[in-house]
């Protein structure tokens, strides 16, 4: 919530930093998900359309007639709205805001299979034209493990038919997931069900288990062992060298990502991105640590920072602060990365 004369949720994509944010129900119609703690406070609740366009006028009086090209419907899924109220807001919010070329919102792949095809094309043509979806892996193992209550055939139906309606699509996927004890099966279950889906944006996001959620409680109870930060570049390797045959934009585009210079079009880029994850691979562990503490303080973005010696050295002290205290990296690492999520 903000100061806002309308409602605002927590959450939205951080492609939609510019966008107008207008609210179509609260939380999350599922809200069983083991890793995520975001709408466990959260009572899901449609919001009325009443309600949703008196939030409209008064954005566009707020905004004072800002040309917003951008909108994003919050919280985590519009889709479960019926499909003719959820025009109604659509045909309405363009009225309001002439300027809009994207209208975006969080689906999930079982509440699209509820709609039929008519639907989403009327949904589409009424000015919804790109879709999130939390995918978070294609492996059917860790979609079960992690309670996301959908299938990979559930996500590959549910593209198909986006696609087919004329929305852009943009999966994300966590890596690190499925945990030491599934890397292998997350990457290549992951790579296989983005080939089928042939998205155009893949947007990567690095885990951080807190405490309070399922996940963590697993992990304290030595059920779930989370990847290294080596590891999950590992594993995001062997996930990216699987992708053919696609033409999407690959990202990692979060502050939890570690390599966020790993981003470029699909296929000519791929190599380029491949060679900086071997690059990070390829450092000696004393380097792979250094890089990791001086990205996750602020003090690196790129791996070509490291050649500066200065903040290299003042990045090594730091860790040769942490070896004479005893902690492991990886735990400092871990909890870093929680901060930012």
């Amino acid at each position: 919530m903000t100061d806002t004369p309308f409602e605002m949720g927590p959450i939205r994509p951080v492609d939609e930093a510019d966008s107008l944010l207008i609210r179509t129900t609260r939380g999350c119609p599922w809200n069983r998900c083991s890793f995520c703690t975001l709408y466990k406070k959260i009572k899901f609740s449609l919001r009325s359309v009443a309600d949703i366009k008196q939030d409209i006028l008064a954005a566009r009086d707020y905004f004072n007639g800002h040309p917003f090209e951008t909108c994003f419907l919050q919280d985590g899924d519009s889709f479960v709205m019926g499909t003719k109220d959820l025009i109604s807001v659509l045909e309405f919010l363009k009225k309001a805001f002439p300027s809009l070329t994207r209208i975006s919102s969080y689906g999930r792949a079982q509440t699209m299979a509820k709609k039929s095809l008519a639907d989403m094309k009327a949904i589409r043509a009424a000015g919804l034209n790109k879709l999130y979806c939390g995918m978070e892996s294609g492996s059917a193992r860790v979609l079960k493990n992690v309670k996301k209550g959908i299938t990979p055939e559930s996500i590959i139906r549910s593209a198909h038919m986006a696609k087919e309606a004329g929305m852009d699509m943009t999966p994300f996927i966590i890596l690190g997931l499925g945990g030491k004890e599934l890397t292998k099966d997350h990457a290549i279950e992951t790579a296989r069900v983005l080939n089928e889906i042939s998205p155009d944006d893949i947007r990567l996001l690095t885990i951080g288990v807190k405490s309070d959620s399922d996940l963590g409680r697993q992990m304290a109870a030595g059920r779930f062992t989370l990847p290294s930060e080596a590891d999950i570049i590992q594993e995001q390797r062997l996930l990216l060298e699987n992708l053919s045959g696609i033409e999407s934009h690959y990202a990692n585009h979060h502050s939890v990502d570690l390599l966020l210079e790993v981003r470029g079009q699909l296929p000519e880029d791929k190599a380029r991105l491949l060679a900086i994850l071997d690059r990070f691979l390829g450092l000696d562990p004393k380097d792979q640590i250094n890089f990791t503490l001086g990205r996750r303080l602020g003090y690196y973005q790129r791996l070509s920072d490291m050649d500066n010696w200065l903040t290299y050295d003042f990045v090594e002290r730091q860790a040769q602060k942490i070896r004479a205290g005893g902690e492991s990296f990886e735990a400092i690492f871990h909890r870093l990365r929680i901060q930012v999520i």
